[in-house]
């Protein structure tokens, strides 16, 4: 029963995947459409749906390691959406937010990761 949950759950998030990418939503994030902005467009969706899932793993994470693992990840999610809005808007902000975001997410793996091993800080 578990193998096949995995396997309806993956056919599904593939077919979300190649929709996205074939057949794009309407762009909510830019207002005109040019040629990078739909592969912009479609990156941003791919990258929220990700971080969903993302979110789902730090709900239901089936041990505290997975979920460090999946903040992590997540935090590297951001930093990528923070790219891909500075290269789709000219706007150099986004940048200085992603490396930001990178270094917190960094510290704070390495604090989470601590406290589990049952070390202090100091260490």
């Amino acid at each position: 029963m578990k193998l096949a949950r995995w396997i309806a759950g993956t056919v599904v998030l593939l077919a979300v995947f190649v929709l996205i990418i074939v057949l794009p939503f309407k762009s909510i994030f830019f207002e005109q459409d040019t040629g990078h902005i739909g592969f912009a467009g479609r990156m941003i969706y791919i990258l929220i749906l990700s971080s969903i899932m993302v979110l789902f793993r730090i709900l239901r994470g089936p041990s505290a390691a997975d979920r460090i693992v999946a903040i992590d990840i997540f935090g590297i999610l951001i930093v990528g959406l923070c790219a891909v809005l500075s290269i789709a808007t000219g706007r150099s902000w986004y940048i200085d937010i992603g490396i930001a975001w990178g270094l917190q997410s960094f510290i704070g793996t390495l604090a989470l990761a601590k406290y589990l091993e049952g070390r202090s800080f100091d260490d």
